[in-house]
């Protein structure tokens, strides 16, 4: 699923709202990102393909053993059969996130997203304030994992428990098919903690990032 199809025009309105709801008393910044993946996982496509043509030979021989009436024994359509099988299993993995996802450790997973974390915060300069009080929401859909980083001003302030809770929040309510809501929330969340901890808007601060979505 695209991301343009998860969210509507309306739902992108409400979250940027929260941005703007939640920037409206701190000096801090919050960059909600949202990719759908944070790896193309080419080498999940390969493994699909080998798996499905290693069953389709497996098959053959159990059907040559067990049931003749249904073998193959021509080696050219052995051969163009299971090639046929392995491509079809390599289709569907690029094509279809639950088989593609079966071919990926979750150790792979983890890392693709830290990684693509890391860039985003980059990217998007979620580093570029004065005091340096950004935080990132990142969400990358098909690993369904949530990270918060926050920017270097703001975690000799805040403990990681507060930022742990917050993405378990995140995840529960997309587990519950409420997307936007649970993003909102963080959001305005985000906004409380850095009330919290002090960090109050002054009369010189200024916008210092778009409250625009990044959607990748």
């Amino acid at each position: 699923m695209s991301l343009q199809k998860r969210f509507s025009t309306e739902d992108l309105d409400r979250i940027k709202a929260a941005v703007r709801q939640a920037e409206s008393k701190i000096s801090g910044e919050i960059v909600p990102v949202f990719v759908e993946k944070s790896e193309v996982y080419s080498v999940a496509n390969y493994r699909a393909a080998i798996v499905a043509g290693s069953l389709a030979f497996v098959a053959m021989i159990f059907f040559d053993r067990y049931m003749p009436s249904l073998a193959i024994y021509d080696p050219l359509l052995i051969f163009l059969s299971v090639v046929l099988v392995g491509l079809v299993g390599g289709l569907a993995s690029n094509y279809v996130d639950l088989i593609k996802r079966i071919f990926i450790p979750q150790q792979h997973l983890d890392h693709a997203t830290r990684q693509r974390a890391e860039t985003a915060f980059l990217q998007e300069e979620v580093f570029n304030t004065r005091h340096r009080t950004g935080i990132m929401i990142f969400i990358s859909f098909f690993e369904h994992e949530v990270m918060v980083i926050a920017d270097r001003g703001i975690t000799k302030m805040v403990e990681q428990k507060e930022w742990d809770k917050l993405v378990q929040g995140i995840i529960q309510n997309i587990r519950m098919g409420k997307v936007v809501e649970g993003i909102e929330a963080a959001i305005l969340r985000c906004g409380e903690i850095l009330l919290e901890k002090g960090f109050l808007k002054t009369a010189d601060d200024v916008n210092e990032l778009k409250d625009d979505l990044r959607i990748e």
